[in-house]
């Protein structure tokens, strides 16, 4: 395990995309797919789902790295969030959705490279090209002693990939380029700078990007605590303001309002210049996210 927060998934595990971003409207497609009794492996599956192989490949993976088809991970939410007449957010088109999700694709880890980009690389670098990541992966593995798992192609196809998912598309060859999952998050940029020495670099866009919804900021914490934890240590909370590019100034800002907004729930204290966050009640974490969502409607 290489992040810096509890994730569900231990083992490193890049590709499995076939090199195809998450387009906005697969999920559903797959939900509704595995809803209908349908199997990734059968033949007819290409023409139920009215892709080709290799993207029933991809729909299949991207189904499988949020956690909506492990019985131990996240299942419910599938439900929640697609099954037909009750689903809270059926096409994707909520923002907190997309924040929803962009947290779940770290949390979980099947997707390794979410994990370490977001919630580790993202401490050393806010610039960077394809080759700091790949850099930086590869030195991370070896400090884990998993040497085994590191092809620098297939996690240069994994970073494309990623990139693709986040940043707006330059000199887009198809209308299916905008509708990649996380482009309206604006969390990764790619630099405009003509005279740079590298043209292709990106960068954490903490300063301009959309704000994570304070529902969905309070799921996160209260899914990646620890079980039973009465206390939260904020070095514990800013791994989750990481995953989504706040500041220390956002996050004190959102633990206040928290505070305030479930205070029948939720302390926070910065006494004696320790900050902590703590829980006088618990939370079910279906409730946090009808919470949200239904004050949309």
């Amino acid at each position: 395990m290489i992040g810096t927060i509890k994730p569900q998934y231990n083992d490193i595990h890049f590709s499995g995309h076939d090199s195809f971003p998450c387009r906005t409207l697969w999920l559903k497609k797959g939900y509704d797919f595995i809803a209908n009794d349908g199997n990734f492996n059968d033949d007819n599956a290409v023409v139920k789902l009215g892709v080709g192989k290799n993207m029933v490949s991809a729909i299949r993976y991207w189904y499988k790295v949020f956690g909506f088809s492990d019985e131990n991970g996240f299942k419910w939410i599938a439900d929640y969030l697609f099954k037909e007449k009750i689903g809270k957010d059926n096409f994707l088109e909520d923002l907190g959705t997309l924040w929803l999700l962009h947290f779940l694709i770290v949390y979980y880890n099947y997707a390794s490279l979410y994990n370490i980009v977001f919630a580790i690389f993202q401490k050393e670098r806010k610039v960077f090209n394809k080759e700091h990541i790949i850099s930086f992966v590869k030195r991370k593995l070896k400090e884990i002693k998993q040497d085994n798992a590191f092809n620098p192609n297939t996690v240069s196809r994994d970073i494309n990939v990623l990139l693709q998912n986040y940043c707006l598309p330059k000199n887009p060859q198809f209308n299916e380029e905008y509708s990649n999952l996380f482009l309206d998050l604006d969390l990764i940029k790619q630099n405009d700078k003509k005279n740079t020495d590298d043209d292709n670099n990106y960068f954490f866009n903490i300063e301009g990007k959309r704000s994570v919804t304070e529902d969905i900021f309070l799921f996160a914490v209260m899914t990646a605590k620890e079980e039973g934890a009465q206390v939260i240590d904020y070095d514990d909370i800013q791994k989750i303001g990481l995953i989504f590019c706040m500041t220390d100034l956002e996050i004190i800002s959102m633990l206040k309002r928290l505070s305030k907004k479930y205070s029948e729930h939720l302390a926070y204290s910065e006494h004696a210049g320790i900050r902590q966050l703590f829980i006088n009640k618990e939370f079910d974490l279906q409730q946090i996210l009808d919470n949200y969502y239904d004050a949309k409607n």
